[in-house]
């Protein structure tokens, strides 16, 4: 029959496939909303981010650049939001209208310099010419005000050096008559021990007096009761960092001897080296002795009587490091 199935043919079959209604569109519309959610808050942080680091007056240039009378005609790549400016670390600029924008940063140790050379008007200081007199003048007196400064401070330092030299060598007096007083030995010889501060120094006098003489007549030998006091005298001055000055004295008599060529000049001179030893015994050391002199009888304790026994005396001087000590109240 025409237009009948074969046996062997098999039937067509068509499937029809509902849709799900409304819901077609979740398979990947999901996406987009992220993505915008993303950029919105991208876009969010970055405006807070400029609102933290900018000033007002820079808030002020970006809105200026984002109104529509001042959109950049420029056809290049720099007339864009940065205007071609790349951001760098360091200082970032942003051209906006004309405005330049730029976020601060932590200035260095020399930017720190240059801001402090700013006077308080917000100028900055005048260059001068080195050339210039009157520069070179002004100048020389800044040094001259250093140098009175200098001057200043190294006199104030040695008024301050002179009275703790000075305070030392009344301590020093005062043990060493103290000690003369505590020794029975030497107790009778206070008479003898002369001590009193000059411009020199402290000075110690052992002086001949009344029937103690320091040493025998024309002799440079001293006495057993000289070495004592020699010792008690090295034990204080030892104390003291001060040089030392030995000085014999004599009196105006003149000196006894067969030989002409030994007189008071040689006999005060080998006193005063007989003393020297003395001290050395008792521990002083060497490097402390400045100078050993013998002087006759030209400078008398007793200038109105030259031949007072009082003027045969050893003088011992503990020299002043600041020749010029300030002046007692």
């Amino acid at each position: 029959m025409a237009g009948g199935k074969g046996e062997g043919e098999k039937p067509i079959l068509i499937i029809k496939k509902k849709g799900h209604g409304d819901h077609g569109h979740h398979g990947g519309a999901w996406k987009v909303a992220y993505a915008d959610f993303v950029t919105a808050m991208m876009a969010f942080f970055l405006l807070l981010w400029l609102l933290n680091v900018t000033s007002e007056e820079q808030r002020l240039g970006i809105a200026n650049y984002f109104m529509p009378d001042s959109v950049s005609r420029s056809q290049s790549g720099g007339g864009g939001v940065l205007g071609g400016v790349t951001i760098s670390p360091g200082e970032m600029e942003k051209k906006a209208a004309g405005l330049v924008l730029a976020i601060p940063r932590a200035p260095d140790a020399s930017e720190a310099e240059t801001a402090q050379d700013v006077d308080g008007e917000g100028k900055p200081p005048e260059r001068r010419d080195p050339r210039d007199p009157a520069d070179r003048v002004l100048d020389a007196s800044k040094d001259k005000d250093k140098d009175k400064d200098g001057d200043i401070s190294e006199r104030r330092l040695k008024e301050q050096l002179a009275r703790q030299e000075e305070e030392s060598f009344r301590k020093a007096e005062f043990e060493l008559k103290q000690a003369i007083e505590d020794i029975p030995d030497l107790k009778q010889l206070a008479e003898n021990l002369i001590v009193d501060r000059t411009p020199e120094g402290l000075r110690i006098q052992i002086v001949d007096q009344g029937k103690y003489s320091m040493f025998p007549l024309g002799s440079a030998a001293p006495m057993e009761h000289t070495r004592k006091l020699m010792n008690a005298v090295a034990r204080i001055v030892q104390r003291l960092p001060n040089r030392i000055s030995v000085t014999g004295h004599t009196d105006a008599l003149q000196f006894q001897n067969n030989s002409r060529n030994y007189g008071n000049w040689e006999l005060s001179a080998d006193r005063a080296n007989s003393s020297r030893r003395m001290l050395l015994e008792a521990g002083l050391p060497t490097e402390r002795i400045n100078r050993v002199i013998g002087k006759a009888e030209q400078e008398p304790l007793f200038a109105e009587n030259p031949n007072d026994p009082r003027n045969r005396r050893i003088s011992i001087v503990l020299l002043r490091d600041n020749q010029s000590p300030p002046a007692a109240n």
